[in-house]
């Protein structure tokens, strides 16, 4: 698995002392374990909380959102990029929960994503179409539209990562196949090959929709898909576990 990276969204679920236990769980139990990169996203509440309780362990900490204003201001109840450098090494934008439930644009996840690379934190792009898109025949055209605005205006030299999630399969148990999740992992290749030149080869490419300890060797096993980023499953530290673990067995 090259360049191995699992990725645990705890969206919003924990407070910040079930964070604290959850991240204190999975660091004892992958401590001194080869395998993947590990990064784990909790709410905002507990991101200090859990960066100190993972420091010096191999888990990266992410968060899960942010606002695309790159300077201090008015802006009530918001996270600017500079304010998440310090305690966090990633960010996720263009989750499909955020453009749905908050009406982000892909002009908007573009000003986070750049935002997020100005201050030094590897951004973490998510895109997926929705099941009338597949159904249609558009979802290539979908996720090409998403890919071509999000990343306008970054520097081909940008570490960044992309995940795709199929929105149908957010949630609901229903996982893309992993012949489905190929096809559009390989797409994803060809468009970021395109926008960013030989430079794109280094980009992880995650699959992210129902993973579970189950199916995680099936998708990282196919050509093009690097990683993981994972749900409900990564609330539950044994689980999560297990589902790295089966992810550093899965050759490809």
């Amino acid at each position: 698995m090259a360049m191995g990276l699992i990725v645990g969204n705890w969206k919003m679920n924990t407070t910040v002392t079930s964070a604290i236990m959850l991240a204190n769980a999975v660091k004892v139990q992958i401590e001194g374990q080869f395998g993947p990169e590990v990064v784990v996203c909790p709410p905002y509440v507990s991101l200090y909380s859990v960066s100190e309780t993972l420091r010096g362990s191999r888990i990266s900490v992410g968060a899960q959102n942010m606002h695309s204003e790159t300077n201090n201001g008015a802006f009530t109840g918001e996270i600017s990029a500079e304010m998440l450098a310090q305690i966090c090494q990633y960010v996720i934008v263009g989750h499909s929960e955020r453009r749905t439930y908050f009406s982000e644009t892909d002009l908007f996840i573009n000003l986070k994503l750049l935002a997020a690379l100005s201050a030094g934190i590897t951004p973490i792009l998510c895109v997926g179409e929705k099941r009338e898109d597949r159904d249609s025949g558009r979802a290539h055209d979908i996720v090409s539209s998403q890919l071509d605005a999000n990343l306008n205006g970054m520097d081909l030299d940008s570490k960044i990562v992309v995940a795709y999630e199929p929105v149908w399969a957010i949630g609901t148990g229903q996982s893309a196949s992993p012949e489905i999740a190929q096809d559009m992992m390989f797409h994803i290749r060809e468009i970021l090959a395109d926008l960013l030149g030989n430079q794109s080869e280094a980009i992880p490419l995650l699959y992210g929709g129902s993973v579970n300890e189950d199916n995680i060797g099936v998708y990282v096993s196919q050509a093009d898909i690097d990683g993981a980023l994972v749900g409900g499953a990564s609330l539950n530290a044994g689980a999560f576990c297990r589902l790295i673990a089966n992810a550093s067995r899965t050759e490809r």
